[in-house]
């Protein structure tokens, strides 16, 4: 029985268009009478960008982008769209490239149409993040959730398998912190659920078919299915432990969430009972982390936050750092004990616990 809630839905337009993202950003930026855009994208993807954005008004063309979203990058972006006096950002690419378009909407005010190659699930978020120093900074902004998001699974060809398997349990943490995150409710774990599904199904066949685009469009629905859920329910202890490890040490983004993702479902799953059924049945699984751990064997994932280029002298600050910003609706108490315990299973890629 569902018990008395509020849940607030974000204003978003979503465009599935399999092998035909090229005309639906044209439509969506039409729709927003935009007649200067700038285009994002990294150097990586420049190309596929100019050829997405083929029937767009580009005026500017920015590919200075990096992980986390150094705080001078985002001035040099903004400078540029002020420049260029633009009136839409157009963003092409994965997680960090959505990220920098949100810096630059965060003081610009700039609409964005997001255009995702991977699973990270940033374009369907009103979640923005900086890094300054070795501090990441995230807040929540309705001005960074972009307007539109075009999803074509042909754009995601071209990330490899690797890649394509840490995006997607990036995608996958955004489900499991959804079940226990501090604003979470009813909708928030029905689309999780099902978000955990999707990418249970997908993942498997993006890893046994690279090229195909039934895969790679299943776990781009539940990429997004996730992303949303992620965005109402809020951080949880998974994100709040992966936005310190990588502001801090520089870690890349979506490895990093691949790694701690089934020592945070270890610690939490005992105290949160119906979040453990529902995963468990969306892995097809007896348990939610017998589930996990079956799936990542599958793709080969990431395993050890060592391989990421993490230091076994950084563990004890990394507890330091990450104990303050543990939420305190949190299923499972944690102490620096337990904490300490759990980034060293993750340092060390032992079995979770």
């Amino acid at each position: 029985m569902t018990t008395g809630f509020t849940h607030e839905t974000l204003g978003q337009r979503v465009v599935f268009a399999p092998a035909g993202a090229a005309g639906a950003v044209a439509a969506e930026v039409g729709r927003r009478d935009a007649r200067r855009v700038m285009l994002i994208a990294a150097p990586a993807e420049r190309r596929l960008a100019e050829q997405v954005a083929g029937d767009v008004p580009v005026v500017a063309v920015h590919d200075d982008v990096r992980m986390h979203v150094p705080v001078e990058h985002a001035q040099r972006a903004r400078a540029a769209a002020t420049e260029a006096r633009a009136d839409l950002v157009l963003s092409v690419g994965g997680g960090s490239t959505t990220g920098l378009a949100k810096a630059v909407a965060l003081t610009t005010g700039l609409p964005i149409v997001a255009v995702p190659t991977t699973y990270a699930g940033s374009e369907a978020t009103p979640v923005w993040g900086l890094t300054s120093g070795h501090e990441k900074q995230t807040g929540v902004d309705p001005r960074v959730l972009p307007a539109s998001i075009v999803y074509d699974a042909a754009l995601t060809t071209s990330l490899p398998v690797d890649l394509s398997v840490a995006s997607g349990l990036n995608a996958m943490a955004h489900c499991v912190d959804a079940m226990w995150a501090p604003h979470a409710d009813p909708l928030d774990i029905a689309l999780a659920t099902e978000g955990a599904r999707a990418l249970a199904t997908g993942l498997p066949e993006v890893v046994a078919d690279p090229g195909g685009l039934d895969g790679r469009q299943d776990t781009l629905f539940g990429a997004y299915l996730a992303a949303v859920a992620f965005a109402s329910a809020g951080s949880g202890l998974h994100h709040k432990l992966c936005h310190v490890l990588g502001g801090r040490y520089d870690l890349p983004h979506a490895q990093t969430h691949a790694v701690v993702l089934p020592h945070v479902l270890a610690l939490n799953a005992p105290h949160a009972p119906d979040a453990d059924r529902r995963l468990a049945a969306a892995f097809g699984s007896d348990t939610a982390l017998g589930g996990l751990e079956a799936l990542r064997t599958t793709l080969d994932a990431p395993r050890a936050l060592r391989d990421l280029g993490m230091r076994e002298s950084d563990l004890p600050g990394a507890v330091a750092a990450i104990l303050p910003v543990v939420p305190p609706s949190n299923p499972t108490p944690v102490t620096e004990d337990t904490m300490t315990g759990l980034l060293r299973r993750a340092w060390e890629g032992a079995p979770p616990r």
